[in-house]
């Protein structure tokens, strides 16, 4: 038998095309290894079509297929789409077989992480006696969103007794992957030497549940807004442009395996290279470049997603619990 299946994980019919590879738009995706490599991009609902060819080096030798045994492994599976192209038999000459799996559900954004890949990918299979002919090819999904209706400023305060007092605005609380972080630090007790701050973007992975719940921190930005001590009332403005770094939608509890947080991490180092500490949650989210109709459905789903968005900023030092100042 020959089967074709188009699957979903995270964590030789010798080729897989799609018919509109000529015009269908690739782009960059970051595999495993940390290389960067170029796939067709596909949407949740969109129709994946195209051939198996199957090439006989020697067509003069019989190439003998089965049944499918299918082995899952220890991956966990979200999407699994399977088609039969061909019967159990010989095959005598070289064949190319057509597919089309019609208005795909792809609910999630592809995504390789540190602990985690969430993986798309067609993959071809001609099930021999003593070994399968696999061949596999990725591609890679993008969820497009729309708009969040409400999109709130945060405004917070963080101090020390009698030696610090600031106050800092982001003026907004959800982002798209090109936008800009536009605010501002506020000082209105300055009685420590504060001689550097910086605003961090970190990316927290989450894995797991319960008991075996795993965190991964990775800070995907460092900008600086400040080289030299600040005085009561001045104020010191933030532009802050995402584009420039590598960065996925907020991802929550998907498939009820991972989720992907992104924080804005303020950080103030004073003369003694002490730290003092303000994290707030900011939610990415990705705008497409055209609005389409097919996308509408989708782009309805990954709103809601938007809803129940923590506001509550929590201050913390790298490694240990900070005490009610943010202090370390």
């Amino acid at each position: 038998m020959v089967s074709l299946s188009f699957c979903s994980f995270w964590h030789w019919a010798e080729s897989v095309e799609i018919f509109d590879a000529e015009s269908r738009r690739r782009v960059e995706h970051k595999t495993e290894e940390g290389k960067k490599e170029k796939y067709f991009l596909f949407y949740d609902g969109e129709t994946v079509s195209g051939r198996v060819v199957l090439t006989l080096k020697n067509p003069n030798k019989r190439l003998e297929h089965q049944e499918l045994y299918y082995d899952r492994g220890n991956h966990h599976e979200f999407v699994s789409l399977v088609k039969d192209l061909a019967r159990p038999g010989e095959f005598t000459q070289s064949q190319t077989f057509d597919f089309e799996f019609t208005h795909v559900e792809k609910p999630y954004e592809s995504y390789t992480g540190q602990n985690v890949k969430l993986r798309y990918f067609l993959r071809a299979t001609v099930s021999r006696r003593l070994n399968d002919v696999v061949k596999e090819m990725d591609i890679v999904v993008h969820t497009l969103s729309t708009y969040p209706e409400l999109n709130s400023s945060i405004k917070m305060e963080v101090g020390i007794e009698d030696c610090l007092h600031i106050e800092f605005e982001y003026n907004k609380s959800k982002y798209h992957l090109k936008d800009v972080i536009v605010g501002k630090i506020y000082f209105l007790l300055v009685r420590i030497k504060i001689k550097h701050m910086e605003i961090d973007i970190i990316k927290r992975e989450t894995t797991g549940t319960g008991p075996n719940v795993y965190h991964e921190n990775d800070t995907i930005a460092k900008y600086e807004i400040m080289d030299g001590a600040p005085v009561r009332g001045e104020s010191i403005p933030i532009r802050l442009f995402l584009a420039g770094y590598e960065l996925t939608p907020t991802m929550r509890d998907i498939n009820k395996k991972f989720s992907v947080r992104y924080y804005l991490n303020l950080v103030l180092i004073d003369e003694e290279e002490r730290r003092y500490f303000k994290q707030q949650e900011v939610v990415l989210w990705r705008k497409g470049d055209i609005v389409r109709k097919s996308m509408s459905h989708q782009a309805a789903i990954a709103s809601q997603r938007f809803e129940g968005t923590s506001s509550h900023g929590e201050a913390k030092a790298p490694g240990q619990p900070a005490d009610n100042n943010g202090r370390q």
